[in-house]
């Protein structure tokens, strides 16, 4: 048990710049107040005290802001990170070394008791602030769930999901599509808040249409300046392009791709 509280504790201090002491973490971290408190929670649903467990739940979330059902499953070193406004349903899972972030749901679309409603979180999951993850599929180990993402699929392992609703973006070479870099340490940097270097889907396909409508129109006014100079050579200068014709391109590239952003 108190191997545990330590390994609660240090998680909290290796992944918050913000955490300075052990102290500060046991008596100024709501996220894990949330943690110790939801653990007699979930024994005493498990163990047929359903009312106790739904008690002690409902103190925690007047205590700390945080909202987890007993029935919820938690794995060890999970980081509830600020975590106000968060909240957790009865068959949601949590595995290991999770970092949930403030005003996230834990969600369910289906209103039949009995069935598996919530999402499963792998291990090492990052949920960022605001985020919805509704139904009762599998987000895969390592995965990145972007600020304000509504996820209603599953999320396959190192993916980095993002938009309303969630458009996948997916691993390079199985390593975590986010802000992470390699680096000479065993332990990968964490990643906080889902943040990404790889573009969002959409915003990629505007670009390649963008790119593809200026090739084409450079392409198009090579085709007239081309067809005005043979028309030049074989009737004496004689006028046979039409004066509407895009001799000139005048398609901002640039500009539409510093609007779709990089």
């Amino acid at each position: 048990m108190f191997d545990r509280i330590r390994s609660d504790i240090q998680c909290i201090l290796e992944r918050d710049p913000a955490a300075r002491s052990t102290w500060e973490v046991v008596t100024c971290y709501p996220g894990l107040h949330a943690v110790w408190l939801h653990r007699p929670a979930h024994w005493c649903w498990t163990h047929g005290l359903k009312w106790l467990g739904r008690f002690i739940s409902h103190l925690s979330r007047w205590l700390t802001g945080i909202e987890i059902h007993p029935g919820a499953r938690i794995g060890e070193r999970v980081f509830f990170d600020h975590a106000m406004g968060t909240v957790v349903g009865e068959t949601a899972e949590i595995g290991d070394g999770c970092t949930i972030y403030q005003g996230v749901t834990l969600g369910g679309t289906s209103l039949y008791k009995g069935t598996k409603r919530h999402p499963t979180l792998g291990r090492d999951v990052v949920v960022s602030a605001g985020a919805k993850v509704l139904g009762g599929f599998e987000v895969g180990d390592g995965a990145k769930i972007g600020s304000n993402a509504v996820v209603i699929k599953p999320v396959p392992a190192g993916a980095t999901a993002v938009g309303i609703p969630a458009r996948i973006i997916p691993s390079k070479q199985g390593a975590s599509a986010d802000v992470t870099e390699e680096q000479k340490e065993a332990r990968p940097k964490f990643s906080a808040y889902g943040v990404t270097q790889e573009d969002d889907p959409l915003s990629q396909a505007m670009r390649g249409l963008i790119d593809k409508t200026g090739s084409q129109e450079h392409q198009i006014a090579l085709l007239w300046q081309a067809i005005e100079k043979l028309a030049c050579e074989v009737h004496g200068g004689a006028d046979c392009v039409p004066p509407e014709a895009a001799k000139e391109e005048r398609f901002e590239a640039d500009k539409l791709n510093q609007l779709v952003g990089k």
